[in-house]
């Protein structure tokens, strides 16, 4: 009797059937890859996503118009205070605008620098009670978002974030120090006479912090 003989290989398809089909993968995929390759020619901005947000374009394009209307709605320092101990109200819709702390409230005065220091003078205006504190930022670090919201027309909604929105006040007061302080010598203040155009938020009514819009040493 002859013995049946056990097919020992394993069943299904070839080894060069399986072969063909790994190389034919291998060319599909080949083929998808390149039609998904975009070239991008030196230089090129293909690819580098959405615009960022410049707080340096934004503070120069920004500041000329917000020194344009601080200037315009600003009111004499002793007027101001006048104004304020009659009718705040009142005195906010003229001078300024509202805020979320308090009002921002736009300002000028000629003074003496009685004091500076670390970026902050003080100022002796003429007319201006004596229990009245004025004292002007003048660098190099200037502080808070008076001249972004001293203006009254530029919102969070118009940003992105909330990132943009503080780089924005930080992009205008930037703007503002290149444009207005950076021939002032800081060092040389006190005792000179100097003229100030600004803007504060009113916090505490009897101390005043400006940040110029304009600033310029008479004597």
């Amino acid at each position: 009797m002859t013995s049946a003989t056990r097919n020992t290989g394993s069943p299904g398809m070839s080894s060069t059937t399986k072969t063909g089909i790994w190389v034919g993968v291998v060319v599909v995929l080949l083929v998808a890859m390149g039609l998904d390759t975009k070239v991008v020619p030196d230089g090129a901005d293909i690819g580098a996503g959405a615009e960022q947000f410049s707080p340096e374009q934004y503070g120069k394009s920004e500041f000329p118009r917000i020194q344009g209307k601080i200037s315009g709605r600003a009111a004499p320092a002793a007027e101001l205070v006048s104004a304020l101990s009659d009718d705040k109200d009142a005195a906010t819709e003229k001078y300024g605008v509202a805020g979320a702390i308090g009002p921002v409230l736009s300002v000028k005065f000629q003074g003496q620098v009685a004091s500076c220091d670390s970026g902050i003078c003080t100022v002796d205006v003429p007319d201006v009670p004596d229990s009245q504190t004025i004292r002007v930022q003048v660098g190099p670090a200037i502080n808070g978002t008076a001249l972004r919201d001293g203006v009254g027309d530029i919102s969070f909604g118009d940003f992105k974030n909330q990132i943009e929105y503080q780089n924005a006040a930080s992009g205008i007061n930037n703007a503002m120090k290149q444009e207005v302080l950076a021939d002032v010598n800081r060092d040389a203040l006190e005792g000179k006479t100097v003229d100030v155009t600004g803007v504060f938020q009113l916090i505490i009514d009897n101390n005043w912090l400006v940040t110029p819009v304009k600033f310029s040493v008479s004597s």
